[in-house]
């Protein structure tokens, strides 16, 4: 077995790898940039070796740069993660040549399986059936344009050397096509090196739905089941599960046979995962083939008890598979929910800056349930603009979906992360949506459940009671430390009365609060709710043991109560005495300025094309400028008609967050 091996990757997943390494007897190098000397993965490795700045294309993707590291280190192997060099077959023939294993497939099965546009001509000579689409290279946006015609509309635009979302646009029209081509081209070259692009029709009713492949140099390869992939963003995955709702085992069977063989047609090694579109009648179309790890194989590590990564690194020590295709089964039910580095209140653009707060729920693993976080960040940290946002995968099990998706909202809400913008309310309400928990989800689940993007979370009457009951017996907590602080009485509990008002947005509660030696007992209306809680007023966390099960709350001071946040909503909770509650129906509101007038950088990040000029008509929808941040281009479109007075920004300027782009009339 290797003495050491070299992660050639950054964030969550290096530290994944270094895990399984570290619990194999295997010393670990990570390699970093200016912007990651401080960064997780590097903390955690037996030695780090810095490879240049930011940029990745300056750094993490420079191969000559990554074999310096090797010579240096003397490692072994080098383990490529998922993205950067990992699908890159140069850099295989560069290891092969200095004698070095790579943890993953051979230069040829790379070569065949992780170009998509080679990948798709090949799986089509197999007999397996491909999506319609143009697999030629695509010289301009003109022929994009003549190209997407003849397949008709919507296409999906996509990098033939793509992965993760990168690179990838859908087309309803020829303008979408022209401006979707030029994106996903500029994309694929800074992401991957490699521009060329290719186009196919896009199913507007598919369930994505991939299968996991494991082979070695021996022959043999099996499939470890399905993961369902169809909640998804801009095309890229959010929540993930194994197994899926939708599959029967007949066609969970056929599928997996059908990965194999196209695995074994090109002598496939290693972990890899075969992707498909599925239709509502259970048809299946090869996709594309991943020849890596998958952000999402956690959820099958869980369902399976295999070690994804273990077996690889076996795998490129050139043993055979331990495992057969009967030792493989379906144990409980496991779901995936990635933490993003992007405000869902902004239309989920990307957001950076120092994790004031980062605080994961209690990794578990009982008998009945688990509870799993892949990160790459820390308390402290700062999540840059040059990398994904993506900074953490939280994973539970349970034995049942409906106990892994219980297990994944209690997770959810005790996770604590502020500074940033993040996507824990979204990924809570994903987790009460009807169409979620019924399993009736498509790749269009969040444009069709969310068309006018994220808002928040109203919840419904009997949970908001609920919160309001916990809100009266923890105000009535906080009230007797103020009195005990001030030294107003003796008698600290009858200084803060039992008579309040709740009010939670446009909802009044009139609460009674009877308090004793264990908790408190709170009458709301006709209903008598029990509260039980240890927290102490300036704790961030507060768990409640309730009538009805168990409340989990983050919680914020704000002058007359608290700020709440559970479920993915996030609420001002007033407490107030009966007189103050009548008097508050006079207060004025705050009103926030008017920006309409304004374009504002809705994140930080690079301008890189600004399609206007000072005293232009622009008409609504028209784009205006293209922002880039972490790796993805934003195109800023008029949202009215108007004319623009002042342009404040030119390409190449660096701009943050609410920075005046332009000013209209």
């Amino acid at each position: 077995m290797f003495d050491k091996i070299l992660i050639a990757n950054r964030g969550e997943i290096a530290c994944r790898v270094m895990k399984t390494a570290q619990k194999m007897g295997i010393k670990t190098v990570a390699i970093y940039s200016d912007a990651d000397r401080n960064a997780l993965h590097v903390k955690m490795a037996d030695e780090a070796v810095h490879i240049g700045p930011p940029p990745a294309n300056q750094s993490y993707i420079v191969i000559d740069k990554v074999m310096d590291a090797i010579r240096q280190t003397g490692a072994q192997a080098v383990h490529p993660g998922y993205g950067f060099l990992s699908e890159n077959s140069k850099f295989a023939e560069a290891l092969a040549a200095e004698g070095v294993a790579f943890v993953g497939p051979p230069k040829g099965a790379i070569e065949a399986m992780g170009d998509k546009i080679t990948s798709k001509k090949l799986a089509k000579e197999a007999g397996v059936n491909t999506v319609p689409g143009y697999m030629g290279l695509i010289e301009d946006a003109d022929e994009a344009v003549k190209i997407s015609n003849e397949i008709g509309y919507p296409v999906m635009i996509k990098a033939s050397a793509g992965g993760g979302g990168k690179g990838m646009r859908i087309a309803w029209n020829d303008e979408e096509a022209r401006e979707g081509f030029q994106s996903s081209k500029n994309e694929a070259a800074s992401s991957f090196g490699d521009d060329r692009i290719f186009i196919e029709k896009f199913v507007t009713q598919p369930r994505h739905i991939e299968i996991q492949v494991l082979c070695d140099a021996h022959g043999n390869g099996i499939w470890l089941n399905e993961r369902e992939c169809s909640i998804q963003r801009r095309n890229q995955k959010v929540i993930e599960e194994a197994p899926s709702p939708f599959l029967d085992a007949e066609t969970r069977k056929a599928m997996g046979e059908q990965a194999v063989a196209l695995a074994k047609a090109v002598d496939y090694t290693s972990a890899g995962t075969v992707e498909f579109i599925v239709d509502g009648d259970k048809n299946f179309y090869f996709l594309e083939m991943n020849t890596r790890l998958q952000v999402e194989h956690p959820v099958t590590e869980l369902i399976t008890g295999i070690d994804l990564v273990e077996q690889m690194i076996r795998v490129a020590n050139g043993e055979p598979l331990s495992i057969t295709q009967d030792d493989v089964g379906i144990n409980g039910w496991a779901i995936e929910s990635r933490l993003y580095a992007e405000d869902p209140y902004r239309n989920f653009l990307p957001s950076i800056g120092r994790l004031t707060k980062y605080r994961p729920p209690e990794e578990i693993v009982t008998e009945d349930d688990i509870v799993r976080n892949d990160t790459g960040v820390y308390e402290g940290g700062e999540i840059s603009m040059y990398y994904d946002p993506m900074i953490a995968k939280l994973c539970t099990w349970g034995k049942t979906r409906e106990s892994a998706i219980e297990n994944m909202r209690n997770a959810l809400d005790a996770f604590e992360v502020e500074g940033i913008g993040h996507n824990l309310p979204f990924l809570s309400a994903v987790m009460d949506h009807p169409r979620f928990v019924s399993g009736n989800i498509t790749t269009a689940f969040i444009e069709e459940e969310y068309p006018e993007g994220f808002a928040g979370v109203e919840l419904p009457e009997a949970d908001l009671e609920r919160v309001a009951a916990a809100a009266a017996a923890m105000y009535r907590v906080a009230e007797i430390r103020r009195t005990r602080v001030s030294g107003r009485m003796d008698n600290h509990e009858r200084t803060v009365g039992s008579e309040w008002v709740v009010q939670i947005g446009a909802h009044n509660f009139p609460v009674t609060v009877e308090a004793d030696k264990d908790g408190s007992t709170v009458l709301i209306g006709d209903k008598s709710i029990r509260c039980e809680s240890d927290w102490t007023p300036g704790d961030s966390l507060a768990v409640i043991g309730m009538t009805g099960g168990s409340l989990t709350l983050k919680v914020g001071k704000i002058p007359g109560g608290f700020r709440m946040r559970t479920r993915g909503a996030d609420m001002k909770v007033y407490v107030r005495s009966p007189r103050a509650a009548e008097l508050s129906q006079y207060m004025i509101e705050k009103l926030p300025p008017d920006t309409s007038k304004l374009l504002l950088c809705p994140m930080p990040g690079l301008i890189v094309k600004v399609n206007v000029e000072e005293g232009d008509e622009v008409q609504e929808g028209q784009a205006l400028c293209t922002v880039e941040a972490m790796k993805m281009e934003n195109i800023l479109r008029a949202e009215r008609k108007g004319i623009v007075s002042k342009i404040n920004a030119a390409p190449g300027d660096s701009l943050a967050v609410d920075e005046v782009i332009m000013e209209f009339e």
